[in-house]
């Protein structure tokens, strides 16, 4: 099936091709004709799926060729907001719009992105001068609510994307402050890597007689990903990280921990190590984030330490490996994490680093995705079988509440566990297959960065 046979018009298949698509992917097959046809849509991928085209390229049909968009001569005519994408964070806001642009830029639509952390005069002018689609982080689209700078009044098409972030970053009650200012009458898509509870009540008050799509097993992680945990010794990570980038000549990681401070210590320690790392998180500004992924994203920059909330919107094709420097408390954010690896049909290495006070957390994790993943003791790295556990710190500048584990035993917790020579590779292999602001954080030298700014609500 090509795109052109999903009911596409020129102008879109022209730009599609020209970005170096030809075949839709599974969920874009799906996706592409239930939007265009008018429904309610609840659809289930995780990232590296195509969703962002699964309903960018619709709506960019819809309202580029019904009677309002086919009357525009131009982009720069008076125009009202007809779609609204909502997406929890500024990378993934500013990526969605890049993409509605980029798709639609042989039509006579025009779009916008709107998030936090940066000012709110520009994006003012900017809504004044007429959008069709607005693309928005919750927090930010509230601050031009009640300044009245925003008229959502004309509203056909709404998008939830990646609902499930939205509500784990706490965003319901922002959410139910914008659907109540939209029209009663309108067309619906909620995108979720998981359905939770929470989800499914979202869904249940939101869409009517949705059309259903689920593209991968619920919960389920990437096959070509191949996935192993080190068991460690908590004060031995920072050293067993910078051997693995070290001895395995890695290039391109990305690191996950579990808070902003967290994320700078380690950048300062890679840094030390004579190993090139920059941090994001939701302390930096706008300007060092944004820097920190287009350096990482060309190759520049060998090491990216991220939070789960600042990584949203990364996309990277062929992203070789990503190292959770930290379990992340929430077990979906492990598919989430690893999910930026074996994309497109390339090959890709998901590594853990497991210390005794993330027994538990591994657990609920290896209990989600319904495996258990291989251990692999590290030459040199040995854990001590009689650590203790301790709590936890789950955000920056917290205390734990009352942490994981509790349990005595090894490193790497229950399971199997491989001994390995130094270079950390083993035997086994990744299965083949078949597209500054905030202190600390670079370990470059000093860097300036735009101010953080304050006003609004930041994501």
């Amino acid at each position: 099936m090509s795109f052109t046979t999903l009911g596409l018009s020129d102008a879109i298949v022209r730009a599609v091709t020209e970005a170096g698509y030809t075949q839709p992917t599974p969920i874009q097959t799906q996706a592409i004709p239930a939007v265009m046809n008018g429904g309610d849509l609840l659809a289930g991928a995780q990232t590296g799926t195509g969703k962002t085209a699964g309903f960018t390229l619709p709506i960019v049909h819809r309202l580029s060729t019904d009677k309002i968009g086919a009357g525009f001569t131009n982009k720069t005519s008076q125009r009202s907001i007809r779609a609204l994408i909502l997406a929890p964070t500024r990378e993934l806001a500013a990526q969605v719009e890049e993409s509605v642009r980029s798709y639609g830029k042989y039509t006579n639509l025009n779009s916008a992105v709107i998030f936090g952390g940066v000012g709110i005069n520009p994006q003012i002018k900017q809504l004044k001068q007429g959008i069709d689609i607005l693309v928005a982080t919750p927090g930010r689209l509230l601050d031009h609510m009640e300044q009245r700078t925003v008229d959502l009044s004309k509203v056909e098409i709404l998008i939830l994307d990646e609902a499930d972030r939205m509500l784990d970053m706490g965003f319901i009650r922002d959410i139910k402050k914008v659907l109540a200012a939209l029209p009663p009458k309108r067309q619906n898509l909620l995108f979720s890597a998981t359905f939770s509870e929470e989800i499914k009540a979202l869904a249940d008050g939101l869409l009517n007689k949705p059309a259903m799509i689920e593209v991968a097993r619920r919960n389920s992680t990437v096959e070509v990903i191949a996935q192993k945990i080190h068991p460690v010794d908590r004060d031995k990570k920072h050293p067993m990280l910078a051997h693995l980038i070290k001895s395995n000549n890695w290039s391109q990681v990305l690191v996950f921990t579990r808070t902003k401070h967290g994320a700078n210590k380690l950048v300062d320690q890679l840094g030390a190590d004579g190993i090139g790392a920059l941090a994001i998180h939701g302390n930096k500004s706008q300007t060092a984030r944004t820097r920190a992924l287009s350096e990482f994203k060309d190759g520049t920059l060998q090491v990216l330490v991220a939070t789960d909330i600042a990584a949203r919107g990364i996309d990277i094709d062929q992203l070789p490996h990503v190292v959770n420097y930290d379990l992340p408390n929430i077990p979906e954010d492990y598919v989430h994490r690893i999910g930026r690896t074996g994309r497109a049909g390339a090959t890709g290495e998901a590594v853990s680093l497991v210390c005794v006070d993330e027994h538990d957390m591994l657990k609920d994790i290896e209990k989600l995705i319904k495996q258990t993943l291989p251990r692999q003791v590290i030459e040199g790295f040995e854990p001590d079988m009689n650590a203790r556990a301790q709590p936890i710190q789950l955000r920056s500048g917290a205390p734990g509440h009352g942490g994981r584990g509790g349990r005595p035993g090894g490193g790497g917790g229950a399971g199997q566990v491989i001994r390995v020579g130094a270079g950390g590779r083993g035997s086994s292999k990744p299965r083949s297959a078949g597209p500054g602001g905030g202190g600390g954080g670079n370990s470059r030298g000093p860097r300036t960065a735009a101010p953080q700014r304050s006003g609004g609500r930041g994501r």
